[in-house]
């Protein structure tokens, strides 16, 4: 069901001090689509546009106590999860999160832009037997998506409806699996479910601005789904967003790396 108010969206995962991925890009991702941002920290970091030097894992009994205090005060529309670190922090999220019957978005974070991994190798499997089962969508890239599963990464469109599908079966309702690393023109994403197969094309833009794409799009999408109560409908808003998000990052100046979309380029034109 659609909201008829402003929806509250709860982000949980991990913090960039850069602002242009994780918590930060989140919260303003979500408030760009019309959301009430929330958030819940699990790990800090030291990064910045040109990679990661440092992880610091929340503990997770105080991961555990800010979602306990959100659910306690707050009404939840939609969660989006991101970066989470370790498999104990997997399974106190999941034990937090099981009085809130709100959809939820996973982004399967495993690596970040420059290649440092944020999830260790071996809490792979809790995200595989705990979380994406309950999901209502995840949002892979094809690294991670070949991670998941112990394959090799897709190389084409057939590979990744094929890899998409063994995902579903996973337990997900739906999974939008993001073709961004396709070596092709063209950036193609495809959303699944049991009864849908819909393929959401899009123009590749030519910059190297794209840090934190991942955490904008899934928050935007978050963010839709408590609006529309559609997943389709949620999943092409948030791909149009984060299109835009990307063709005006070129207009911002941080840093000398990846930089960070921008969020707010509908305040700017």
């Amino acid at each position: 069901m659609a909201a008829s108010r402003t929806p509250n969206i709860l982000s949980i995962a991990g913090s960039d001090p850069s602002g242009g991925a994780g918590i930060q890009a989140d919260l303003k991702s979500i408030s760009a689509n019309g959301g009430y941002a929330m958030a819940v920290i699990t790990a800090l970091t030291a990064q910045s546009t040109k990679g990661v030097s440092g992880v610091l894992t929340i503990e997770p009994d105080f991961v555990t106590a800010q979602i306990a205090a959100i659910l306690d005060d707050i009404r939840v529309d939609a969660i989006k999860i991101g970066m989470l670190g370790s498999s104990e922090i997997i399974e106190a999220v999941a034990d937090a999160l099981k009085p809130c019957d709100a959809p939820m978005v996973l982004d399967t974070v495993m690596v970040a832009k420059g290649g440092d991994r944020l999830l260790r190798a071996d809490a792979v499997d809790a995200m595989r037997t705990i979380l994406l089962p309950r999901a209502t969508m995840i949002t892979p890239n094809l690294p991670e998506a070949a991670d998941l599963l112990g394959v090799d990464e897709a190389r084409d469109e057939a590979e990744m409806e094929q890899q998409a599908r063994a995902l579903l079966a996973l337990g997900p309702e739906q999974v939008l699996l993001k073709g961004g690393h396709l070596a092709d023109e063209t950036s193609p994403d495809l959303y699944l479910t049991k009864d849908q197969t819909v393929w959401l094309p899009s123009r590749r833009i030519d910059t190297k601005n794209t840090h934190g794409t991942g955490c904008t799009l899934s928050s935007a999408l978050a963010t839709h789904l408590a609006l529309t109560g559609d997943g389709l409908t949620a999943a092409k808003a948030a791909k149009a967003f984060i299109f835009e998000a990307i063709a005006a990052a070129d207009a911002l100046s941080v840093g000398h790396g990846h930089g960070p979309t921008d969020h707010f380029f509908a305040l700017r034109t």
